[in-house]
């Protein structure tokens, strides 16, 4: 068994991985980056860009038929689903070979190819030959999906998001479990395609929406698409001669059975730390085996571990893999004397059409933390201009702001350009600007960002701006 002494060892060569490693080299040559299978993140191979590029193809299929709103006519439109996977597995393969040459630059000593376990808590072994000794450790393993156990009876026509991108053209019909992010991307995607889409999701969630008003918006809104049922009542699920077949209660009409070429199982990702023998690393464990950690510090109790990215299950998303693996790197680098990082206003986009937008406070969380004296702002894109003008009038956005102060704390959006003001919303929550402050920036016309003017003029009104007694927001509701 060789052996190896290194300062930092980081499991893990993904978005959070590689930046940890980069920091963790400014400061010490002798640091490991363990990869257990192959380079590329999950972004570049299953996640963001794939998916981005599906629905690209979704996008431009979808506007081709809105032609005679516009009094023009393209003739027959015609999907090509062998075309359409081609270009998403070329496209695919190109950001994936960016970062796996990224990767190669490292120096070849610093790389490891091999799962890793630990057998204490400074030691690992990689593969079957070498042994690591680390005196701080990250981990930055990622996750991947996780299916129900139930829907394993699709067998061979079960698919998971990694599966799609490798399909060498578009089936007839989808079902999807699950409209959440991966789900509602992707089903929306397949539906402008031509594939014949079911969706079913259990709890009444629709993608990361929290507000109630804009969840009922947008399940109306995939509805008129294909049929959505986020709290269904899925009775059995079947391998059959002509692919998988599903029964469900469908409302009024009963039981009723469909089959269809393949199902999606969009039901959430696991934390890959099961397989690290994570039992043998000397850190607190909660019921479920994942480490407990400090989500400024990204350490592992008082420990000398960190878990940064999609291992950690907190925020899978690539910006703040970027940031964990920034905080856990510099953490690890400079331990003992361990500091609590920068973490950026939350922000997540859904690019689903309307675009989904999450920004700062939940609603939730804005009550928690107000105590009640909040106001909320808001604006339908049915009658926006801009929207209108563009055929994309759908959506609504609501917007929150603290009594007394007049700060911004979050919104939540369904519609056009979402993923734009979802951005300024994002910095002017960062900056802690005032909602009045917020309406001193410049707004151009005719354009999609009026919205957003009109939301936060419908929030200032609403607000009572200035000091007053606990007593005075008493029954302050969410309509100010």
């Amino acid at each position: 068994m060789k052996k190896r002494d290194v300062d930092v060892a980081i499991i893990g060569a993904g978005t959070a991985g590689m930046v940890a490693y980069q920091r963790v080299r400014q400061v010490t040559d002798k640091v490991v980056l363990i990869e257990a299978d192959q380079y590329g993140t999950t972004c570049a191979r299953v996640g963001c860009m794939p998916s981005k590029l599906l629905i690209a193809a979704a996008d431009n299929a979808h506007q081709m038929g809105l032609g005679e709103l516009f009094g023009v006519s393209a003739g027959d439109m015609r999907v090509d689903g062998k075309r359409v996977m081609e270009r998403v597995r070329a496209e695919r393969d190109r950001f994936v070979g960016s970062v796996i040459r990224s990767v190669e630059k490292f120096p070849q000593e610093h790389r490891l190819m091999g799962p890793a376990r630990f057998t204490g808590p400074n030691d690992l072994v990689v593969g079957d030959n070498l042994e690591v000794d680390a005196r701080r450790i990250i981990i930055a393993t990622g996750s991947r999906p996780s299916v129900p156990a139930f829907l394993e009876e699709a067998r061979d026509r079960l698919v998971v998001n990694d599966d799609i991108f490798e399909w060498q053209t578009l089936p007839q019909s989808v079902v999807v479990f699950g409209p959440g992010v991966i789900g509602l991307e992707l089903g929306q995607a397949l539906s402008r395609l031509g594939v014949r889409v079911r969706m079913f999701g259990v709890g009444g969630a629709v993608g990361p929406i929290r507000d109630d008003s804009i969840r009922a918006y947008a399940l109306e809104t995939f509805k008129d698409e294909f049929p959505l049922d986020p709290d269904a009542d899925v009775k059995n699920v079947e391998r059959v001669d002509g692919g998988v077949a599903v029964t469900f209660m469908d409302g009024e009409a009963g039981e009723r059975t469909e089959v269809f070429d393949y199902l999606l199982a969009a039901t959430g990702r696991r934390p890959n730390v099961d397989g690290l023998d994570i039992q043998n690393a000397g850190i607190e464990l909660d019921e479920k085996g994942m480490p407990l950690f400090d989500p400024h510090t990204l350490r592992c109790g008082q420990s000398h571990i960190f878990i940064a990215g999609d291992a950690n299950n907190s925020l899978p998303l690539l910006h703040e893999a970027a940031d964990e693996g920034r905080i856990a790197g510099d953490n690890a680098a400079a331990y003992p004397d361990v500091r609590v990082g920068l973490r950026r206003t939350p922000l997540a986009v859904v690019f689903t059409d309307p675009q989904i937008a999450t920004v700062g406070l939940t609603i939730q969380q804005v009550d928690e933390r107000c105590g009640g004296c909040f106001a909320v702002g808001e604006v339908s894109f049915e009658d926006q201009g801009r929207s209108r003008v563009i055929g994309k009038n759908r959506g609504l956005l609501r917007v929150y702001g603290e009594h007394g102060s007049g700060l911004f704390m979050g919104a939540e959006m369904f519609g056009p350009a979402a993923e734009h003001i979802a951005h300024l919303l994002a910095w002017s929550a960062q900056r802690r600007l005032t909602v009045s402050e917020m309406l001193e920036m410049p707004f151009y016309h005719p354009v999609i960002e009026e919205g957003l003017r009109t939301a936060l003029k419908d929030l200032n009104r609403n607000l009572s701006i200035g000091p007053a007694p606990v007593d005075d927001c008493t029954d302050c509701g969410p309509g100010g």
